[in-house]
């Protein structure tokens, strides 16, 4: 499996993604600049987080306009993998992939934090090393991770189990009190209807090494290569 990173300027986590899909994994990973236009060679397509193009406008707006987002598009068309990751997440919603949009915390203070996340459905090449209602614990580090839609796509979400990460306490409690950024529902992650494309404000790069103490989120990566490559 082919991992491409998107880089933009401004981008910060994208060595972090490759030390874990190539570093930790052995998988094949490619830097893309966002100039490029021709992506057909990858498999999985991964926006890291940092602040494109300085966050001006607000997160996203200017990344949206890269050629290699219109690729990423027809990427996603043909049920191709992609996955995009707190600054990601704003692209991807940008871009129309994905429904709502990212705005400041509810707080209006940037957070860098440790949280805790309930995983809300498994069956998805993203979760299914998880088991569904499993907690684990993932760094956050944004300024804009509330996510607001409007009430009927909101209840499409829940009603299609689109909603695959909740910001929860130690327990798996969803309250207002475990929730970092004032998201709705305590959104800390979602997908599209087919599954293919996955967008979250938590950081699961961050915990996927050993060193740093924490292997929730590999997880992650290791469940898409057994769902798809059977490994």
């Amino acid at each position: 499996m082919k991992f491409g990173i998107i880089i933009f300027p401004g981008s910060n986590c994208d060595r972090d993604v490759a030390w874990v899909t190539q570093g930790l994994l052995g998988q094949p990973t490619r830097m893309v600049w966002h100039q490029e236009e021709d992506i057909s060679d990858l498999d999985v397509i991964v926006i890291p987080g940092g602040f494109s193009y300085g966050d001006y406008l607000r997160c996203g707006a200017i990344a949206r306009f890269s050629p290699v987002m219109k690729a990423t598009i027809t990427h996603a068309q043909k049920g191709k993998l992609v996955l995009g990751i707190c600054n990601g997440f704003q692209i991807l919603t940008e871009i129309g992939l994905l429904p709502g949009v990212l705005v400041r915390n509810h707080k209006l203070n940037f957070i860098c934090n440790q949280t805790y996340i309930r995983v809300e459905n498994s069956n998805t090449p993203w979760t299914s090393a998880y088991r569904t209602k499993e907690i684990i614990s993932l760094p956050i580090a944004h300024g804009e991770g509330c996510y607001y839609v409007d009430v009927d796509t909101l209840q499409e979400l829940e009603n299609n189990r689109q909603i695959l990460f909740r910001y929860c306490t130690k327990n798996g409690g969803i309250s207002p009190e475990a929730n970092p950024n004032g998201s709705l529902n305590n959104i800390a992650g979602i997908c599209n209807r087919q599954g293919n494309v996955l967008a979250m404000m938590p950081h699961p790069e961050r915990a996927s090494d050993p060193i740093l103490g924490n292997t929730d989120g590999m997880k992650l990566f290791k469940g898409l290569l057994m769902d798809v490559v059977r490994i």
